[in-house]
């Protein structure tokens, strides 16, 4: 507060002082924002993007938040943040900058974008922190609507637990059934199938979420009138609209200028949401953007004058300003000694950020300095680098890589100089210790590093006696799930069918019934959301499992997989976790949309999942064990094929444990190694021992299990050498998970030094799989497949014993 021993105040005066440090807020945002782009244009950042013109109802927004309560928001609620207390004006500018000093710049520790905000809900350990005592934001992403469907799970915890009371405990009081989830977006991006998805499902699952809409007129240059029914999101949300004896979400207007109108608009909303869970849309018209989209534009290139000018005239801080002044709680001379303190803070801010941001390698930079000297000294001045060292150090935005760069060529230069060895000794132990320091600054945490890591959960081998039964595959995961619900009261799942049905293979039958459809439920044919729910609920202390019916239908999903969830552990560098298990089902069955196998695509979008690749289903419920001991989310595939095929049902259900990134010999052999995964396990293990009776070749069946991590022991490599000879496997389409495993082994294991003849890739053809089951087999490699490839590199070794077949 502005004002000291408030305690003391009148009524009245209390009233007063919130209104004048709502009004400091809120010109002390626009200063960083003015500063903020300053900074860009004169050198010292590369990019920033603002709230300015949100600033009041941000504000006002902010006022109805407590303690427990979650944000999900975009790249503009600077002001929101600075009202809880969750920005301080130093991280605004460090976030600029890209500082790594997480001391200094929390929620994103120079990975993300300015305006992208966080709170740590996850300890180093993997405990979950005292939410319900905090305010809590999830972490920002670019990707516009892309912060909607994690907002639906964040606020469907609340309900869960609001109907389950006898959850609180489970949780650690860390959900209370009585917090909202805050969620922003820009107009525009109301435009985004994930908005209306997200808005559907609320409405649907009445849920305590709230969205405010900022609407300035524009996206970017696009005038709303070509961006929405009616050039109006919330006309356009009529149909939503809840009335007496329906479901749906209440809709409030409001306008981003009139600060009076929006608390108690506000106030209102949030309020009915939190009492009653019933959704709430703020539609907030006639936002101004007085700065434009961002740093990298102008708004004057497509905005008219008058409308500039109305901008000026009802710049929500200017509206603010004036109403403070005519409704009398404040004059002229308290304004503009508010403002004044705000333009003083916010220099200052940026002068401390500058300071510490450029003082975070000074050590490195002056070591680095000494070395320069001393090679200068050492070569009788000969080799001076003096001069180009002061002209890095003089440059408007220094960087950590003109440092590394600079030193990495001046010991290319004297390599070789037998004089100059000691001290080029010496700089490449400076040049290594650097790239480790930037090494832990930009490339670790992609998944969790502490003891809740899925890479440390303990093997756990599956344990049969003499009265185990044979069942099929569906029933071993039924029976699995049903262990796994018992042993974790915070465990949920829903999906397509998932619930009433048990799932279209039955993995789920009956247990809807027995836990009740808050834990087994159904959903609608909405992926996005789905795992948005998942991601939410995650992040607030439940083990859920997100279903996705076919691997295919993961591409409806794939930008909040990609772009949220499997980022975020990276992003957030471990502050924050969603442990979250997708489960799908995919590979062999019938046809282009109900047998793919896209692995080249979740392989290279979805780094910070870890992707299991079960070959049965007593192999995916050893996954789902080992998983839910840790705090890393994942996907995991069934292999369609594999629900109706006989398996031995195990003794310890729920206990034993598939680890990540250790492949199994599923065939011992001799002359060739073959690596693949999932249902192709089968076809080559047939393969193999039709080689073995045929032509008395001896193939080593290596299952990876997991495509990340893959083979973290180096198994393979171990067969290679002995059998000098390897072929690589799968479904995908040529040059996806195929080459992804060569590189592995190749490259990354060394295995080339072994070789007797060329690695080979066996892998579907470059078009979907077409339909029935010829289609499959003409499409996909099969047995005879394999064969012949295996037969062909015998064949390559030794023409006589193996001629052409």
């Amino acid at each position: 507060m502005l004002l000291e021993k408030a305690g003391k105040l009148t009524a009245k005066d209390r009233k007063t002082t919130e209104l004048l440090n709502d009004y400091y807020i809120a010109y002390l945002s626009r200063q960083l924002s003015v500063l903020g782009k300053r900074e860009v244009h004169n050198g010292r950042a590369h990019f920033g993007i603002f709230g300015d013109g949100k600033e009041i109802a941000q504000v006002a927004y902010a006022k109805a938040f407590q303690k427990g309560d979650w944000r999900s928001g975009y790249y503009r609620d600077q002001t929101f943040m600075l009202a809880l207390g969750l920005l301080q004006p130093e991280e605004f500018f460090a976030m600029i900058y890209g500082d790594t000093d997480d001391t200094i710049n929390p929620s994103t520790g120079g990975r993300n974008f300015n305006n992208h905000f966080c709170t740590s809900n996850i300890t180093e350990e993997g405990q979950i922190k005292d939410l319900a005592d905090r305010y809590n934001s999830s972490s920002d992403i670019s990707s516009t609507g892309g912060q909607m469907p994690r907002l639906l799970g964040l606020a469907q915890a609340s309900k869960v637990v609001r109907e389950n009371p006898s959850l609180k405990k489970q949780l650690q009081n860390n959900v209370t059934g009585n917090e909202v989830a805050f969620g922003s977006i820009g107009d525009a991006s109301t435009s985004e199938g994930m908005f209306f998805e997200t808005i559907n499902a609320a409405s649907v699952m009445q849920v305590p979420l709230a969205v405010a809409v900022y609407d300035d007129g524009f996206g970017i240059s696009v005038p709303i009138e070509l961006q929405t029914t009616k050039s109006s999101i919330s006309e356009a949300l009529k149909g939503f609209e809840k009335q007496k004896g329906t479901n749906g979400v209440k809709i409030y207007t409001g306008k981003g200028w009139d600060y009076p109108q929006l608390v108690k608009m506000f106030a209102n909303g949030i309020a009915e949401c939190r009492k009653t869970h019933t959704p709430v849309v703020f539609h907030v018209q006639e936002v101004t953007q007085p700065l434009g989209h961002s740093t990298s534009g102008s708004h004057e290139r497509y905005k008219s004058k008058k409308r500039l000018e109305w901008e000026k005239e009802y710049d929500g801080i200017y509206q603010f300003k004036l109403w403070l002044i005519e409704s009398g709680n404040a004059d002229m001379d308290t304004v503009t000694e508010l403002e004044k303190k705000a333009e003083k803070r916010a220099k200052e801010a940026k002068k401390n950020a500058w300071e510490n941001y450029t003082k975070g390698y000074q050590k490195e930079a002056d070591s680095l300095k000494q070395l320069i000297d001393e090679l200068k000294l050492q070569s009788d001045s000969k080799v001076d680098y003096t001069q180009e060292f002061e002209g890095i150090k003089k440059r408007t935005f220094p960087t950590r890589r003109k440092y590394l760069s600079f030193a990495q060529r001046i010991s290319y230069a004297i390599h070789g100089d037998s004089e100059l060895k000691a001290i080029r000794q010496k700089l490449n132990a400076w040049i290594a210790e650097f790239q480790l320091r930037s090494k832990a600054f930009y490339s670790s945490q992609l998944y969790r590093e502490g003891i809740d890591s899925a890479l440390h959960v303990p093997s756990v081998a599956a344990s049969y006696s003499d009265s185990s039964q044979e069942v099929n595959g569906s029933v071993v995961l039924n029976k699995n799930f049903d262990v796994l619900f018992a042993n974790y009261p915070n465990l949920l799942t829903f999906g397509q069918d998932t619930g009433k049905l048990g799932g279209v293979n039955q993995g789920m039958k009956g247990l809807q019934e027995k836990y009740g459809v808050s834990r087994v439920g159904d959903a609608g044919i909405r992926e996005t959301t789905i795992i948005g729910q998942g991601i939410g609920l995650a992040m607030r202390g439940f083990r859920p499992i997100a279903e996705v019916q076919y691997l295919d239908y993961l591409i409806y999903a794939h930008s909040t997989l990609s772009d949220d969830l499997a980022s975020m552990q990276y992003r957030t560098k471990g502050k924050q976790a969603a442990p979250l298990i997708v489960r799908t089902r995919g590979h062999q069955l019938q046809g282009i949309w109900h047998a793919g196998s896209p692995m080249q695509m979740l392989l290279g979008s979805l780094r910070g999942m870890y992707l299991c690749v079960p070959r049965n289903m007593t192999q995916a419920a050893g996954f789902y064990n080992t998983l839910l001991s840790a705090n890393d989310p994942a996907l995991v595939i069934e292999p369609l094929k594999g629900y109706n095929q006989k398996e031995t049902l195990p003794d310890n259900l729920g206990e034993f444990k598939v680890p990540l990134g250790v492949p199994e010999v599923m065939v011992e052999g001799t002359d060739v190694t073959l690596v693949t995964y999932a249902w192709n396990v089968n076809h080559a293990v047939k393969a193999a021992e039709l080689l073995q009776e045929e032509k008395g070749i001896s193939v080593e069946v290596i299952d990876v299990q997991t495509l990340l991590p893959f083979d973290v022991n180096h198994r393979i490599l171990e067969s290679i050498k002995k059998t000098g000879k390897v072929i690589f496997v799968d479904e995908d389409v040529p040059g996806g998970a195929t080459a992804y495993m060569m590189q592995k082994v190749i490259d990354e294991q060394k295995a080339f030094d072994y070789l007797d003849t060329a690695p080979k890739t066996l892998s579907a053809n470059e078009h979907r799989p077409a339909y029935g089951i010829d289609g499959e087999y003409f499409s996909k490699p099969n047995v005879e497949q394999i064969f012949e490839a295996i037969y062909a590199m015998m064949h390559e070794i030794d023409l006589k014993k193996y001629p052409s077949l």
